[in-house]
């Protein structure tokens, strides 16, 4: 899934690039707390959309919860790389 690379390189984008008006550098600025509370936001948020019929609800609460917490990650020094080698640690 390229799209998790290109947003990973946008956050660290705007990192080194602020941008006037940008959502990510709000979060960035805001620390993990704030990163923190947006992701339990949307957790709670995919749980609902989870109960309800519409898939394209939940489709759309999921990327908000993945798109935070690549934040999260970013903020953390977390890579993709990170994630998908535990995942594969755990596919043996």
């Amino acid at each position: 899934m390229k799209i998790l690379d290109e947003l990973y390189e946008v956050i660290e984008d705007r990192q080194k690039n602020p941008k006037e008006g940008s959502y990510v550098c709000k979060l960035l600025n805001g620390g993990v707390d704030k990163t923190l509370k947006k992701i339990s936001e949307e957790a709670g948020e995919v749980v609902i959309a989870a109960k309800n019929p519409s898939k394209s609800e939940l489709v759309w609460e999921i990327a908000d919860l993945w798109f935070h917490t690549l934040v999260l990650m970013f903020q953390s020094g977390v890579t993709l790389e990170d994630v998908a080698a535990e995942l594969q640690k755990r596919r043996k």
